[in-house]
């Protein structure tokens, strides 16, 4: 007679967190300002403002957009906050930065907008296998999220986790 085989990891109380479920769907674009600068170094005011005001920013519709100049030009600090002006009521969202940056940006509003309380005094898992790669600080802002609540939080898969932190 065999015995039956049991899903441990199923029965017991660990609460396994995907970081990617915080991972907002949507279209992100880089927006490069160096093709509104004059021989690709020089920002000139008016011919900038003239730019932007004819500029079609309807193509940025419902879009994740990071502000940037690929050139090593000097510019204002107000260039780039009238570009994300620019982008205000089209844009989904746009910052100054990287993509990289909006990414982990997006993912910060979102696990600010979730109620961890769930997650209280629950062994807690941080899945570490994802199919889409992450920003690395997305862990830490999950960590400090539940490290208030979770009775413990580790890293990894329930086959092989690595311990991260545990109530005192």
């Amino acid at each position: 007679m065999s015995t039956p085989i049991v899903n441990r990891v199923a029965q017991s109380p660990l609460k396994v967190i995907d970081p990617v479920d915080f991972y907002p769907n949507g279209t992100r674009v880089a927006l490069d300002i160096a093709q509104w600068l004059d021989q690709g170094l020089i920002l000139r005011e008016k011919a900038f403002r003239e730019q932007l005001e004819t500029f079609d920013w309807s193509i940025y519709k419902d879009q994740y957009v990071a502000i940037g100049c690929s050139l090593d030009a000097i510019l204002p600090a107000w260039a780039l906050l009238l570009v994300n002006a620019k982008l205000m009521g089209t844009a989904r969202y746009a910052l100054i930065g990287s993509i990289e940056a909006l990414d982990l940006a997006l993912i910060h509003q979102q696990i600010a907008a979730t109620d961890f309380s769930v997650y209280k005094d629950a062994p807690v898992m941080l899945k570490g296998c994802a199919d889409k790669s992450l920003p690395a600080q997305v862990y830490t802002l999950l960590l400090e999220r539940l490290a208030p609540v979770a009775k413990k939080i580790s890293f990894g898969e329930a086959c092989s986790s690595v311990p991260l932190w545990k109530r005192p």
